[in-house]
């Protein structure tokens, strides 16, 4: 009977976590440069004292992402940038380190330092400023090149250069501020990838959400109906348990 229980309880909870990956990406289904996140689960004997071959339980394996190409649409914004084929852009994350991303919507700050998202885009020499009021161009290598207000085109200038990486398969993982972070080094903090000289990008554009909102749906009704499911078996081998003793103490 508690074969039952381990199976039904373990299935369910697993369950209710991939329903919160669903759900997070279905929020994020208009999110520019977004990755899908993708679990799995795995059957692992049940662990302790009592430890029996028969137990069994389903844990969670390590999330992955899909790294699969969002679709890309032309918004001629001049901060609009899409990244091509594998190329990453370098941000800096909250506490100071290195990150990268594909979300290319970049604004300016008050101080004129270059943003995604609120978080500073890494340049060759570190953020990237640009002056205020300034018309700003970025090429397909990712030069930032500015005219200052009220001069001609003839003042035009180069300003910095977005760093871009180009990962190895697999080589990011995603962090809990979905940002994506190279391995950890030897001191055990996230590493710094170096910069491609052959990472492009596309101006005047924005890589889309690869996440499917018809496939996320039905990812969710399908996860919802599995929860049901446990749910009946737990709640039938209850039953059972009941008859069972129900049984007994008529014949004690």
């Amino acid at each position: 009977m508690d074969r039952m229980l381990y199976t039904a309880m373990s299935g369910a909870k697993h369950t209710m976590d991939q329903q919160s990956v669903v759900s997070n990406n279905l929020s994020n289904v208009t999110t520019a440069g977004f990755r899908a996140q993708l679990q799995a689960a795995r059957s692992v004997p049940v662990q302790g004292e009592a430890l029996l071959a028969t137990r069994t339980s389903a844990v969670t394996t390590t999330p992955g992402s899909d790294f699969s190409q969002g679709p890309v649409e032309f918004t001629g914004r001049t901060l609009d940038i899409a990244m091509q084929d594998n190329a990453w852009m370098a941000v800096l994350a909250d506490d100071g380190t290195e990150t990268y991303t594909r979300r290319g919507d970049l604004q300016v700050d008050s101080d004129g330092v270059l943003l995604s998202v609120g978080r500073p885009v890494v340049g060759e020499g570190g953020p990237i400023a640009i002056p205020q009021g300034a018309q700003v161009s970025i090429g397909a290598d990712g030069t930032i090149s500015a005219i200052p207000e009220g001069v001609g085109p003839e003042a035009l200038v180069e300003v910095g250069r977005i760093k871009l990486v180009t990962p190895e398969a697999g080589e990011l993982t995603r962090g809990d501020d979905g940002l994506f972070r190279a391995p950890l080094n030897d001191e055990d903090m996230p590493g710094v990838l170096p910069a491609n000289e052959d990472g492009r990008i596309v101006s005047g554009a924005l890589e889309g959400s690869n996440v499917s909102a018809v496939d996320a749906m039905v990812s969710m009704i399908d996860v919802a109906r599995r929860y049901d499911m446990q749910m009946k078996v737990l709640s039938t081998a209850d039953e059972n348990a009941q008859r069972a003793n129900g049984i007994l103490s008529l014949q004690g």
